[in-house]
């Protein structure tokens, strides 16, 4: 089963920070990585279901992915804020995403550092394992069970490098 990890677009500068929005190059930044998804998922995409922050400038990426598959529903789960330990949402995965019985695919956009440490963890297995992730920038795993040190890093897609994918 596949989930994608995705950190959300350039935002703007400002406080509180819960409420930045995405700037004009994040709003680029993502709109490339939707065209990405379409080129990848096709009709399949409309299957995605699309898990984000509650913070504004993940909600902004979120609706900008779903509008371009064709989307309708976007789930806010608050545990998936910048400063909450990705254990946190990896037993949410554990008892959410069942890789045995269910192959729709699932995205999570969220903030550094915690798309960095969950990503790493899945991946590594280790506690302090991450892997850097620039904004918009998405991470592919495939995994059987949701669990740290159970997944396999399928690809790393860029906005720079999901334009070339898309023929720009």
């Amino acid at each position: 089963m596949k989930i994608y990890v995705m950190r959300h677009g350039e935002a703007a500068s400002g406080t509180p920070d819960a409420h930045r929005p995405l700037d004009t190059t994040g709003q680029k930044e993502v709109a490339s990585i939707a065209d990405w998804f379409v080129s990848q998922l096709g009709d399949r995409g409309r299957q995605l279901r699309i898990v984000a922050s509650p913070y504004d400038r993940a909600q902004q990426s979120a609706s900008i992915i779903a509008r371009a598959l064709q989307v309708d529903d976007i789930m806010t789960l608050p545990i998936m804020t910048p400063d909450v330990p990705p254990q946190t949402l990896i037993e949410w995965l554990t008892h959410n995403v069942d890789p045995q019985h269910d192959d729709t695919p699932w995205l999570f956009v969220s903030h550094m550092p915690l798309v960095a440490e969950l990503v790493g963890q899945l991946v590594d297995g280790g506690p302090n394992a991450r892997l850097p992730m620039g904004t918009a920038d998405v991470i592919e795993l495939d995994a059987q069970v949701w669990a740290a040190g159970c997944a396999t890093l399928v690809r790393h897609v860029t906005p720079a490098t999901a334009a070339l994918d898309n023929g720009a």
